[in-house]
């Protein structure tokens, strides 16, 4: 299924569809403020091995990250930060960047893999953002994006649907994406390291 969704007042009814989509453990093709990414809702297990295997990646190595909808949901995720962490978040969210933290609890054990750390992204796009707000839990952040493929396959949203129609449950038309991805900085200890540098500019 293919829906148009507008970024600058997206549609509630809309938006619920998608969200009763992942409810149902489905797998959804999304906008973002990098590339399109490829999402489900992160407690659903049987929907993430679906995503592994789109991706052709094996489970326990999976390094997934997820998107939550602002600075208090990510709070729910990860251990306590410190006041120039917090300050930084509040200056570069949302915006293109990942930020892995030192996770909780809360995370469930297949986003982590086994290890201490998770990636989350809080992007500059509202359809997004307003899709994990109504879910009430944080979705799956993987680019769909393919350095082999024709740009347009990753950019397109008629073309991203002819592509993961048969494998996916529902694409997101919010327009034409972008093909540079979002810079990753690690926030594990007191220092910012730049991990990937990618649309977002560090200052």
């Amino acid at each position: 299924m293919l829906i148009k969704i507008y970024p600058e007042n997206p549609s509630e009814k809309l938006i619920q569809q998608a969200v009763d989509i992942l409810k149902k453990g489905g797998l959804i093709i999304y906008p973002t403020d990098t590339v399109y990414g490829l999402g489900c809702d992160i407690t659903n297990h049987r929907a993430i091995e679906r995503i592994c295997k789109i991706r052709g990646i094996k489970l326990e190595k999976a390094n997934f990250s997820f998107v939550c909808s602002d600075l208090s949901h990510i709070s729910d995720y990860v251990k306590p930060i410190s006041n120039e962490v917090f300050r930084v978040l509040k200056r570069t969210l949302p915006g293109p960047f990942t930020f892995i933290f030192n996770a909780n609890s809360s995370v469930p054990k297949l986003i982590s893999s086994g290890k201490k750390t998770v990636g989350i992204r809080v992007p500059d796009n509202t359809i997004a953002r307003q899709i994990v707000r109504v879910l009430g839990n944080p979705i799956i952040s993987t680019s769909i994006h393919d350095d082999d493929a024709i740009v347009e396959y990753s950019t397109d949203p008629e073309l991203i649907y002819e592509r993961f129609q048969h494998v996916v449950d529902l694409v997101i038309d919010g327009g034409y994406g972008d093909n540079e991805p979002s810079t990753v900085v690690d926030c594990t200890s007191d220092d910012f390291n730049i991990c990937r540098q990618g649309k977002g500019i560090w200052e």
